[in-house]
C-alpha cells in the first residue's frame, strides 16, 4: 500500500476540557496520512485517479475551525471518519498537537489515531 502524507498543517480552534480552552482561539497542528493504491494515479498523471490532497486538507482545516470539542481524541476520529469517506482511501492515520497554556512549559500535548476503511 502507497501513502500520502500531509503534514504541518496549522490551525486555529476552540477546543479543551476546560471552558477556557475554547474561549480563546488555539493552534492545533495536524498530521494526516493515508494509504491508497498509488499506481494508476503514478502512471496516468490524472488527479482524477488519486486521493486529492485538497480535499483532506479542506475536511481537517473544517474539523478544527468548525464544532467545538473537549478532546483531541474526537477531532482525530472527526477526520479520520470523513477521510475515509473519500474514494480510494484504504486507511487513515490522523495526529492532532496543541500547546495547552495550563501545561507549559510543553513541546505538545498530542494523540494519534489510525483507522481503517471496514
Amino acid at each position: 500500500m502507497d501513502r500520502i502524507s500531509l503534514e504541518g498543517m496549522v490551525f486555529s480552534g476552540r477546543h479543551g476540557v476546560r471552558a477556557a480552552e475554547r474561549k480563546e482561539p488555539q493552534e492545533f497542528k495536524v498530521d494526516v496520512k493515508v494509504d491508497a493504491d498509488l499506481v494508476a494515479p503514478g502512471r496516468s498523471d490524472r488527479v482524477e485517479e488519486t486521493v486529492d490532497y485538497r480535499q483532506i486538507y479542506a475536511i481537517a482545516k473544517a474539523v478544527i475551525e468548525g464544532e467545538s470539542a473537549k478532546l483531541i481524541e474526537a477531532l482525530a476520529q472527526r477526520i479520520a471518519e470523513q477521510v475515509l469517506g473519500l474514494d480510494r482511501v484504504a486507511a487513515v492515520s490522523v495526529r492532532i498537537a496543541k500547546r495547552p497554556q495550563s501545561m507549559r512549559p510543553i513541546d505538545a500535548a498530542a494523540v494519534k489515531i489510525k483507522r481503517t476503511r471496514a
